[in-house]
């Protein structure tokens, strides 16, 4: 009977103590082989910033899972509150006016300060150091059309509005930060033209003069590689999209170094740095992968 009662009791420690085992596991220290998954939206800058914010990551040790060209805003946000992913790169104004649905600010602090508050009490999710480029919209020339006329702001070229046709997307002439916003902020003027073309015709139809002034975003290869003149918004109408990454709060619990290793990279990016980058994909059509890899490699971060 005391042998029976063994053979009983043996394989039922034996389940116990695993169980226990298996709890400790899942319940108490982070699995550090878990990858880190990194996402990203689906446009050049993003595919660039993703596999950056992977190189680093790896450098540092960390095993990355790539969920890069995710979508849009929404799909992104909703990978990241889900667990789907476990960071992307996210720009302030996006995160205040898209996300947050909140009033526009032109006050960079103010801004970061809103969306890290905001995340953090939503969603559980934290924002990173902001990098000082900044993608957000803008208007440019030519330097010879910006000679031309004497245009150097948004100020200047309101003045010389009749004799400019303006070049951009359908879009800006209705949207509230688009023509409406300009002439709210800047005062009523009427435009020589407004020639409604695909975004990706912008810079050609500006280059071939068939436009005096385009619609444009900060960080725009294009701006570096045709020395194009980006007008100064002097009555600050436009948001800062300032980059950072934005990170579930749960991934850096798991995995406390990770803030330090993406941070490290933050003040390498400048605007003049993510033009270069973007034309080396959007314009000479190389992989943004090498390319990100090259520049964090001359940077030193990997």
């Amino acid at each position: 009977m005391k042998n029976l009662r063994r053979l009983l009791i043996l394989p039922l420690l034996a389940i116990v103590t695993a169980s226990i085992l298996i709890a400790c596991a899942g319940g108490g220290a982070p699995n550090a082989e878990a990858p880190i998954k990194v996402g990203s939206k689906d446009f050049t800058e993003q595919f660039i910033l993703g596999e950056m914010y992977a190189l680093v990551l790896e450098k540092a040790g960390y095993p990355v899972e790539r969920k890069l060209n995710l979508g849009g805003t929404p799909v992104a946000q909703a990978s990241l509150v889900s667990g789907e992913i476990d960071l992307y790169p996210e720009y302030t104004g996006t995160g205040l006016l898209t996300v947050l649905k909140l009033p526009v600010s032109s006050d960079s602090k103010q801004v970061f300060e809103t969306v890290a508050g905001e995340y953090k009490k939503q969603f559980n999710l934290v924002w990173l150091d902001p990098a000082p480029m900044n993608n957000t919209q803008a208007l440019a020339m030519t330097s010879a059309g910006a000679e031309k006329y004497g245009i150097r702001t948004i100020s200047d070229m309101v003045a010389k509005a009749s004799e400019l046709t303006m070049i951009g997307a359908p879009e800006f002439e209705v949207r509230e930060d688009g023509l409406p916003g300009i002439k709210q902020k800047y005062g009523d003027f009427k435009l020589k033209s407004y020639k409604a073309v695909d975004a990706g015709l912008r810079y050609k139809g500006l280059t071939d003069n068939e436009a005096d002034v385009t619609v444009a975003y900060g960080t725009d290869g294009e701006i570096s590689a045709f020395k194009l003149v980006v007008l100064e918004d002097d009555k600050k109408l436009f948001p800062p999209y300032q980059v950072a990454p934005v990170v579930r709060q749960q991934a850096l619990d798991a995995n406390p170094d990770l803030a330090k290793a993406l941070n490290a990279l933050a003040p390498k990016l400048t605007n003049e740095t993510m033009q270069q980058l973007n034309y080396e994909v959007s314009g000479k059509q190389r992989e943004p992968a090498e390319v990100a890899k090259e520049f964090l490699t001359q940077a030193g971060l990997i």
